[in-house]
């Protein structure tokens, strides 16, 4: 029997490891974590992350031949193939500041790994990792190897929150990278009868291992550069008149462009499209393409100058101040069906307002009080380390209110700013809601998914971004 061991129970390693012992009945799959709370929560009816059918599919292989243990060293030694999914936050002090990768996580596991090895092992980079991370860890596990063999793939993981486990049974590749050696075309083998158990052949693609790097940053790096070219469109519709709707439909249509991620929004979010591109930009600085860096930076530029639009426009419609009014603010996590806020644009559009001294009082389905108070005051990069080592949530916002009801939420606000694209909000009773908010009743619409128009009969008045403009909003400057 093939065993396999994961070292990382979070987002990326608990569901993936989930579906490999779903499909494979075969492979015994244990998935291990220091963090005795988090592998409580996934032997438990609670897990520790929420996604859309993985309840399903852990119920089904758990106690079977799917594990989740603290017992890291004992589950490493005795596995034969080995996905390495820990942290890998951006530094935020020393070289690289603020852009690099923080590889003090896979730099200690692949030492563990070396500790504890007896037998030869394949290990699979499952984190995002910079390019060359690779080549690193092959250095650690050679130089520390006791006669040992090793081999390192690279296998990034291209998982959408909200439809993972989806992802994971029908993936639109799989790709694998490794060393072009014997050994380590045997690796990449190994690996791909693993998926081959369920994944089409043609949809395993084997690479070298800088190329399957690389690749995962690119993929990141291209999506988030349609969002923010959607996003800075957005702002040249409001300017002239246009839909930014419209016109992402018109250009969606061309084949060579396609539809996918072109909604204009407050801005992306997530624990992977700023880190990524931030690695991006410091492997183009380190191999002397400043150009190259810029252009890529200005991705997140964009996307940081769409939040504060936002924020600007909420404050200059409102009289030109939030102080002491009652904002509320619906979703907090980065996108619907998840209740990740790694990097969610709610926390820099919270934190802007509050800087205006608004009082908000916020709902989101799946992120609780503790979660949001700690993402209002923790530092940039803080959220991206094990929560063990995260800095003890200081003192709670006095100015905000976690509420579970939309309806709580709204009750005596001046304004509501939509910033998850939730389902439910979709379905509210925005005439019980006007009825008990405080007039003029204002809407800012960060995920365009309410009709406007409506809203306009019963009374609000309404911002959607890349919409035209209500008459009120023209006659308020855009930024104070």
């Amino acid at each position: 029997m093939v065993k396999i061991c994961c070292i990382g129970a979070g987002y990326v390693g608990g569901p993936t490891m989930a579906v490999i012992a779903l499909k494979c009945p075969s492979v015994e799959v244990v998935v291990v974590d220091i963090s005795a709370p988090r592998i409580a929560a996934w032997n438990s009816d609670h897990l520790p992350i929420y996604e859309p059918g993985l309840d399903d599919v852990v119920k089904e292989c758990r106690g079977r031949n799917l594990f989740f243990s603290t017992d890291v060293e004992k589950h490493v030694a005795e596995a034969d193939i080995v996905f390495v999914s820990v942290n890998t936050p951006t530094k935020t002090r020393g070289l690289g500041a603020g852009k690099a990768a923080d590889l003090t996580y896979w730099e200690s596991a692949a030492r563990m790994i070396a500790d504890v090895s007896k037998s030869d092992k394949i290990v699979v980079e499952k984190s995002t990792v910079p390019v060359k991370t690779a080549e690193a860890i092959e250095k650690i596990l050679t130089h520390n190897s006791k006669g040992i063999n090793y081999q390192i793939l690279s296998n990034p993981e291209f998982l959408a929150e909200g439809t993972a486990i989806k992802d994971l049974f029908n993936p639109d590749r799989v790709l694998i990278g490794g060393r072009e050696t014997p050994e380590g075309q045997k690796a990449i083998q190994a690996l791909a009868d693993v998926y081959g158990q369920w994944v089409p052949k043609e949809r395993i693609l084997a690479t070298n291992l800088w190329s399957a790097e690389l690749s995962k940053l690119a993929a990141n790096a291209f999506l988030a550069q349609r969002i923010s070219s959607v996003n800075a469109m957005s702002a040249l519709c409001e300017a002239t008149g246009a839909d930014v709707s419209q016109v992402s439909y018109a250009v969606g249509t061309d084949t060579r462009i396609g539809p996918k991620f072109l909604n204009a929004s407050v801005g992306f979010g997530g624990s992977c499209f700023q880190k990524d591109i931030l690695n991006l930009v410091y492997i183009c600085e380190c191999n002397g393409l400043p150009e190259v860096a810029n252009y890529w930076k200005q991705v997140i530029q964009i996307n940081d100058y769409q939040k504060s639009r936002f924020v600007n426009r909420v404050v200059s419609s409102m009289f030109n101040t939030v102080s002491g009014k009652k904002i509320a603010v619906l979703g907090f996590a980065f996108k619907k069906d998840t209740g990740d806020t790694r990097e969610t644009p709610a926390i820099d559009v919270c934190k802007g307002l509050l800087g205006d001294n608004a009082r908000l009082s916020i709902y989101d389905p799946q992120v609780n009080e503790d979660q949001i108070q700690r993402d209002l005051t923790m530092k940039k990069f803080d959220w991206d380390h094990p929560t063990h080592l995260q800095p003890m949530s200081p003192t709670s916002l006095k100015q905000v209110g976690v509420v579970w009801d939309a309806y709580e939420a709204t009750k005596d606000a001046h304004g509501v700013c939509i910033l998850t694209e939730w389902d439910e909000f979709k379905g509210l009773d925005f005439q019980k809601i006007y009825d008990h908010m405080q007039k003029p009743a204002f809407i800012f619409d960060g995920r365009n998914i309410v009709n406007a128009e409506k809203l306009r009969e019963i009374g609000f008045i309404v911002y959607s971004i890349g919409k035209p403009l209500d008459k009120w909003l023209k006659d308020m400057p855009a930024f104070a």
